[in-house]
């Protein structure tokens, strides 16, 4: 581990970018960029046009260390190149933003108010290729649903059984059990989620990190952020708006933002260099202002 890196995330103001939409969610991630599913065909172009989108967003002056704190890649991102060098080793190399790797491969089908994981049969292969890769940690999601004991035991446990691999290599596992925002009993499932998380972080004997949906209790995070096994507590937007996700954040002191859509959103593949660079400025901006409270 790049005691640099660590010092970074574990010390300095800012918050993590989600840059790291997979093969069901890349198509609305384009939509959203402005570029419709008629203007390409298959895959290959499909992930050669969110590469593009992505290069443009981690290569503008608006995108630095001095904000972001961090980044998490989908895997084939990580594969690929920025300016000639592997995006991973250009954002820690160019722009002193710590890389993350999402690891998971999706959701198994809904079973007791969550769903889990699908198995990640290759997940000390792809943690050994991300050490090659300089990167930091890694980053895995599960979805609770509802209030359901026996289902939020079974999701955290199998994140912590998952994370338990990664600390194996020397990796900080991002562990994200997200509260669908719509649940009708979501204040009860976070209530069940904490104490679960709480138990299970007995378990692990280096620290991790947590990805949580903002609490409908302000501040309801707070022993967990004060956690000596906890790293950091990011924030998901979980399908709330930047406005709302930024207002939601800044009643939480010491979470800070892990947005995917909240930060791209507003950034169009039709803007010139510098109304896109100006977006993403004030995209950077709120939700860095949102993540210092």
């Amino acid at each position: 581990m790049d005691q640099e890196q660590l010092d970074k995330v574990r010390n300095d103001a800012g918050f993590i970018a989600a840059l790291d939409q997979s093969g069901g969610s890349t198509p609305k991630a384009l939509r959203l960029y402005g570029i419709e599913e008629s203007e390409y065909s298959g895959d290959d172009q499909m992930f050669d046009l969110i590469h593009q989108m992505r290069t443009r967003i981690i290569t503008s002056p608006s995108f630095g260390g001095d904000r972001i704190l961090g980044a998490i890649l989908f895997e084939q991102t990580m594969d690929r190149e920025i300016d000639g060098i592997g995006t991973a080793e250009y954002l820690w190399q160019r722009k002193r933003v710590v890389p993350f790797l999402k690891v998971d491969k999706g959701l198994a089908d809904e079973a007791d108010g969550t769903q889990v994981m699908k198995p990640i049969p290759d997940l000390d292969a792809v943690c050994e290729k991300a050490v090659g890769h300089g990167v930091f940690g890694t980053k895995m999601r599960s979805v609770i649903k509802v209030a359901d004991e026996a289902g939020i035991t079974a999701n955290v446990a199998q994140q912590f059984e998952f994370g338990r691999q990664i600390l194996g290599h020397g990796l900080v596992p991002i562990i994200e059990p997200e509260v669908d925002i719509n649940s009708p009993s979501k204040a009860a499932a976070e209530e069940l989620l904490a104490a679960r998380i709480t138990a299970e972080l007995d378990g692990v004997d280096q620290p991790i990190m947590l990805k949580l949906t903002l609490p409908e209790t302000d501040g309801f995070y707070a022993d967990l952020i004060a956690h000596p096994k906890v790293l950091r507590v990011v924030a998901l937007s979980g399908g709330y708006s930047r406005e709302e996700a930024n207002a939601r954040l800044s009643r939480n002191p010491g979470m800070i933002a892990s947005f995917s859509r909240a930060l791209t959103e507003g950034l169009s593949a039709q803007q010139t260099e510098a109304e896109f660079d100006a977006a993403l400025d004030a995209s950077v901006g709120s939700i860095f202002a949102a993540s210092s409270t």
